[in-house]
């Protein structure tokens, strides 16, 4: 190939990874996922390492250049930055997440040698979920946009509850291979493939069905609204505080109320008196309030969940408290603090000094429910919630600021993440938000009640506490590992036949 048709072919693999981003919330057109991956396994076909690399780096650059392209506005509209560094900064950081997909063009050119089909379909759904896998680990990890999210409002979702996220992930890999297959005249494994995965879809429900609720909890997830260039101006603290209040006072009798993350924006020991002023608003109530807090201990600052009492200590018993364990980069600590901080307003945003709580912490517990918290970010990491998952878990709990990121697909996509953790756990989840999505999803990961973005409001509704017992929650990603290297194998073995 000369240099203009690699050229070519890169920008054919832009395109198809950009397209992606339609395959999320909120387009939800879920086949563009897989069948975009079968255009840089067709573009593949008799490359040199050198070619296969920029097509694989293309597809990669595309599908995270505007399938995350919300990053840029918290950095360009609430960072300060100038435009020209602030798209400089986003190419970068799509350039770094692109070198993942181009790892796993080059690990299945070794594979399968040139891009064989039967070895592709067979292999390929473990290179791709094993390098993806890594991008959700390497440098604190960001698993945003795998290709099972696309699937949350699909049938196939309920496999989650199975070989989780990143298992459909896979699924939607030995799909976009079956499609690469069908171009190369390989009909039969595509077809074969295709039935397998219509007859799986069944295949949860019978091994291990919804039971019913053994208890339901009225719970009041209060949205603020609190416009995010206000939210850490000290002249509109007590503004913020009293909204809170007064949108939480006509749900007292809720047995819950949950305010969204950092809602108490300030330091908690600066505001003891406030927190125990709320506390005692529902003392004579069956209800308890769950806050976002700011706690510092030991000149560490901690982006905090806690059951408010009338405790005037911010020392409180286990089950009372949550401290934020995966921070964002940049967001809640910088890397390299002392270099980039003085560059600019961006890496100097309000609280990104953060220090990170345990990996595993006590459920909360508040109104005689266990809920396992996770604060924004983190939920995006189905391993991390799973480890915090005990017998006793009845509700998921995450709460967040996407203010951040504005009229983006950002937080759209960030709410698909969470129903996805409902689904592989088998449990119900409520999601408090500062502006949208505030929802709540019941365990078969489907959204029963919401408050649209950019409004003010209260979501009350009834939440039936149901316990699935999920192959996932015991077992994690495992017995998708087990089938992915069952795979690879074969597709190892059946190269060789071909070879020889």
């Amino acid at each position: 190939m000369n240099p203009s048709r690699v050229w070519i072919a890169t920008l054919i693999a832009w395109l198809a990874g950009a397209s992606t981003a339609l395959a999320y919330a909120p387009y939800n057109l879920s086949p563009i996922a897989a069948i975009a991956l079968a255009v840089p396994l067709w573009l593949s076909q008799g490359r040199s390492n050198k070619g296969l690399a920029a097509i694989w780096f293309g597809y990669g650059f595309g599908k995270f250049a505007v399938g995350i392209s919300w990053v840029h506005v918290s950095m360009a509209v609430y960072g300060g930055l100038p435009l020209a560094v602030s798209i400089a900064l986003m190419a970068g950081l799509a350039a770094y997440l692109a070198l993942y997909p181009m790892l796993a063009g080059l690990l299945l050119k070794r594979l399968t040698g040139d891009f064989k089909p039967l070895p592709v379909l067979l292999g390929f759904p473990l290179i791709w979920t094993l390098t993806e896998w890594l991008r959700g680990q390497l440098l604190t990890g960001f698993p945003w946009i795998w290709e099972g999210y696309a699937l949350a409002d699909t049938p196939l979702a309920d496999l989650a509850s199975i070989i989780g996220t990143l298992g459909l992930t896979g699924l939607m890999a030995a799909l976009g291979a079956s499609v690469y297959a069908l171009t190369r005249a390989s009909y039969k494994p595509s077809l074969v493939l295709w039935l397998v995965v219509a007859l799986s879809a069944m295949l949860p429900s019978k091994l291990t069905p919804m039971p019913e609720a053994q208890k339901t909890i009225d719970v009041a997830l209060v949205q603020g609204n609190i416009e995010q260039s206000m939210k850490w101006r000290p002249e509109r603290l007590w503004p913020t505080l009293v909204k809170y209040l007064e949108l939480s006072r006509p749900h007292k009798q809720a047995d819950l109320i949950v305010w969204p993350e950092a809602a108490i924006p300030a330091p908690e020991h600066q505001l003891m008196e406030f927190i125990q002023f709320a506390a005692n608003e529902v003392k004579e109530t069956p209800s308890n309030i769950i806050s976002g807090t700011i706690l510092v201990q030991d000149g560490e600052y901690y982006n905090s969940l806690r059951v408010l009492t009338d405790s005037d200590s911010t020392l409180l018993n286990a089950g009372e408290r949550y401290d934020k364990h995966h921070l964002l980069p940049i967001g809640e600590f910088v890397p390299f603090g002392d270099l980039l901080r003085p560059l600019a307003p961006f890496f100097n945003l309000p609280m990104s000094s953060f220090t990170r709580g345990g990996y595993q912490q006590t459920n909360l517990k508040a109104s005689g429910v266990d809920l396992l918290p996770a604060i924004c970010y983190e939920i995006a990491f189905p391993e991390q919630v799973r480890a915090n998952l005990s017998e006793d878990t009845e509700l998921l709990l995450t709460v967040s600021n996407d203010a951040w990121f504005g009229t983006s697909a950002g937080p759209l996509q960030h709410m698909q993440i969470a129903q996805m953790r409902s689904i592989e756990l088998g449990r119900p989840l409520l999601r408090t938000t500062n502006n949208g999505v505030t929802a709540i999803v019941d365990a078969s990961g489907t959204i029963t009640h919401k408050i649209e973005q950019f409004e003010e409001g209260v979501l009350r509704a009834d939440v039936a506490l149901v316990k699935r017992d999920t192959v996932f929650a015991q077992f994690g990603h495992s017995l998708w590992w087990i089938l992915a290297l069952l795979g690879g194998v074969a597709a190892f073995w059946v190269n060789r036949r071909l070879v020889d």
